[in-house]
């Protein structure tokens, strides 16, 4: 009987382990995407707007918001389907620690980049009309 409880224990605890380190993963990965949709937001709010408001009474920074949110919102659901399904897979946690930081550092640049780099482009597109 004690033996039987032992193996219960076990494999419990094993279950949970196993349960709150793939939850961990699209937990953080959960974390990073709201957290880089706020950076993302208050960077075009903040500089994009500014920027290209600034060179004239034009429909263009409008443009621009559409084109920035209709970029960011598939790409971020789909690194969230992707985390949740490497998690639900039971990958190991070596091989998803690798993977999980190059994966959010190519998303930090681009919640960073594509702000600055479309209000480059916008500008020299006003500057050209």
């Amino acid at each position: 009987m004690a033996k039987a409880l032992a193996d219960t224990s076990q494999t419990q605890k094993r279950a949970e382990q196993a349960e709150h380190s793939g939850t961990t993963w699209h937990r953080k990965a959960s974390d990073h995407i709201a957290y880089g949709l706020l950076v993302y937001t208050g960077m075009h709010i903040f500089w994009t707007m500014t920027q290209l408001k600034s060179s004239g009474g034009s429909v263009l920074p409008y443009f621009a918001l559409v084109v920035l949110v209709i970029a960011i919102i598939p790409g971020c659901r789909y690194l969230e389907r992707r985390w949740e399904q490497l998690t639900a897979s039971g990958v190991d946690d070596a091989t998803l620690a690798p993977m999980f930081r190059k994966e959010m550092g190519l998303f930090w640049l681009c919640v960073i980049g594509l702000p600055i780099g479309l209000t480059l482009l916008f500008k020299g597109v006003a500057a050209l009309l």
